[in-house]
Formats: C-alpha cells, sequence, structure tokens
C-alpha cells in the first residue's frame, strides 16, 4: 500500500492504518529501535510506541515523508527509552559508542540555552551533512542516526573498519569546525 492511502486511513481514524504500518515499516522501525535499545522486547515496545504517536499526530499532521517521519519518532522514542535506562550508568552498546564519539562535537550544556540553540544547531548539522560527498554523509548517518556499528558500515560500504573509523573520525572533525565556525558553542 502507498504510503498516502497509510495516511489516508489514519485520517479517516481506520484502525487498518496501524496493521498497514506495521506490515510496510515495522521491521525497519524495529530495526532502528534495536540498534539502539539492543534488546528486542524494549525494541517491540518502541514501536509499538510509534504506532500510538502516529495514530494521535494523524490528523492534524500529514506528513510528506511517511518513512523518515516514522523513523525519526521511533530513533525518539528508543532514545528516550535508552536514557532512562543508563541514568546512572552507561552502557556498552552502540548506542553509547556514538553519542561518546559525538560528545568532542556537540555538548549537553544548559538545558534552557540547549532548547534556544536547538534549531540554530540542527541547521548548521543539516548543512554540514549537505556538504559531505555521498559516501561520506551515508556513513555518518548511518553511525549516528541509525546507531549502525562501525562493523556493519563498513561491510556494508565493502569497507574496512579501519577506513570506516577514520572516515567517521575526519567527519566529527569537520564537524566541529563547521559548527565552531558558525559560533556554535561547544
Amino acid at each position: 500500500m502507498e504510503d498516502r492511502q497509510i495516511i489516508a486511513l489514519y485520517w479517516d481514524r481506520n484502525e487498518d492504518a496501524i496493521a498497514e504500518t506495521h506490515r510496510k515499516y515495522g521491521p525497519w522501525c524495529k530495526g532502528i529501535a534495536f540498534r539502539i535499545l539492543e534488546l528486542q522486547e524494549e525494541a517491540e515496545e518502541c514501536v509499538s510506541d510509534t504506532y500510538l504517536q502516529a495514530w494521535n499526530n494523524i490528523p492534524p499532521q500529514r506528513p510528506g515523508a511517511f518513512r523518515a517521519w516514522l523513523g525519526r519518532i521511533t530513533r525518539n522514542l528508543a532514545l528516550t527509552r535508552y536514557r532512562r535506562f543508563h541514568a546512572e550508568k552507561r552502557g556498552g552498546g552502540q548506542t553509547a559508542l556514538a553519542l561518546e564519539e559525538l560528545g568532542d562535537c556537540v555538548s549537553g550544556g544548559n538545558p534552557v540555552e540547549a532548547e534556544e540553540d536547538r534549531r540554530a544547531i540542527a541547521e548548521a548539522i543539516n548543512r554540514f551533512l549537505g556538504s559531505l560527498p555521498e559516501l561520506q554523509r551515508n556513513v555518518f548517518l548511518r553511525r549516528y542516526w541509525h546507531m549502525a556499528s562501525v562493523a556493519d558500515i563498513a561491510k556494508a560500504y565493502g569497507m574496512s573498519q579501519s577506513q570506516t573509523a577514520s572516515m567517521l573520525h575526519r567527519c566529527r572533525k569537520k564537524l566541529r569546525a563547521a559548527l565552531e565556525k558558525e559560533g556554535i558553542g561547544l
């Protein structure tokens, strides 16, 4: 079923919308959640919460890129769960590693200031990503958006793990420099 048809089911408040969303995007959303949470049960719960958020937000929203919209919801829910589970100790999975790697580029800072600067930071990061060659951008997004392991990324692009790690390191350095150039405090 096409995305526009699934969205129309949500607008009509037809419960088949959730079944069709699950059929088309369930495995993809679960993969995002699992790479972050590393627990099947938690990933499944996160995907269920994604469907609930979709149900509650359509209408009034009408997402243009339904797959990306669902992925963003799933990722945000999974990261929230991850932070809650690891509030007192740092875990050893890919999420902790990826967040630690990015910690040198973007720090937490004051929550009030961070909220005020969130949009500016997002725009700066989007400009940075747009300036990267396609391969570097894809590798960066797989690591820091989808939380894929270096080994999985290397395999997907036919590179060695050391090449992949080096590319990610160079991208983080470029990101840090780009953010500093735009006056975004680190």
